[in-house]
């Protein structure tokens, strides 16, 4: 009994080993395509960008300082990069988009001992006129903690519970969501998914991630179609 008890306790401590190798072997491969996908994305922006039109930079140092306190942008700072900087038209607004990256003091490190990047990606595209400061996107219970701006209700149930709005101008946000903006948003699945901020003449959103031509293209659309359906008068009267 003894016997077959240590074989068992071999055998066991083996399919252990090698479980772990194979799990080491698919996090590398799984590793190695994500590497792939993302270099592949970044090297296809520039040629989409010349065949569209656009303008180019792999890196604009500098260039990102003037968002600072947009979205993912941290509050201030001086000297930041922009990353894939592109600029032109589309759908007859300017745009611009960009990646900024940052190392997270609480991010894990990687084999090498450094500090693993995280890229954000914004879009923005040129407004009709100004409008003071307006934050759209959901609620979250972190939202008291981090400091935020006191909510706006509109005193519309379905649309209150589904976002949280922050704004320096109640009357901007009533001209700006009116009841077709607001169904909308209620009824468009990519609102739920991106942010929004009115910075001067500008329409903000982001996400966390690096980009790539497919992304350009979805969040301009979907910025294109959210300023193409405010009233025109609401920013002349802001």
């Amino acid at each position: 009994m003894e016997q077959l008890l240590q074989i068992l306790a071999k055998i066991v401590f083996f399919t252990f080993i090698a479980g772990m190798f194979t799990l080491v072997i698919r996090a590398f491969v799984r590793n190695s395509r994500e590497h792939d996908r993302i270099r592949k994305g970044w090297a296809d922006l520039e040629g989409v960008a010349t065949a569209r039109g656009w303008t180019y930079e792999r890196r604009s140092p500098g260039r990102a300082t003037e968002y600072c306190g947009v979205g993912p942008m941290p509050g201030k700072g001086s000297g930041l990069t922009a990353w894939h900087y592109i600029t032109g038209e589309f759908r007859g607004h300017s745009f611009k988009c960009f990646e900024y990256r940052y190392t997270d003091p609480m991010s894990p490190t990687t084999q090498s001992g450094s500090r693993k990047l995280t890229y954000e990606s914004v879009f923005l595209v040129s407004a009709p006129g100004p409008g003071p400061f307006m934050q759209m996107g959901r609620p979250s219970k972190l939202d008291r903690v981090m400091g935020r701006r006191p909510r706006t209700l509109l005193g519309e149930p379905e649309f209150d519970k589904k976002f949280r709005v922050a704004a320096d101008d109640e009357a901007f946000i009533r001209n700006i969501l009116t009841d077709d903006v607001r169904a909308f948003f209620l009824s468009d699945q990519r609102a739920e998914k991106n942010p929004l901020r009115v910075r001067d003449d500008e329409l903000f959103t982001w996400y966390s991630g690096t980009m790539t031509p497919q992304d350009i293209e979805d969040r301009l659309n979907y910025l294109c179609d959210v300023v193409e359906r405010i009233p025109a008068q609401a920013w002349t009267a802001a």
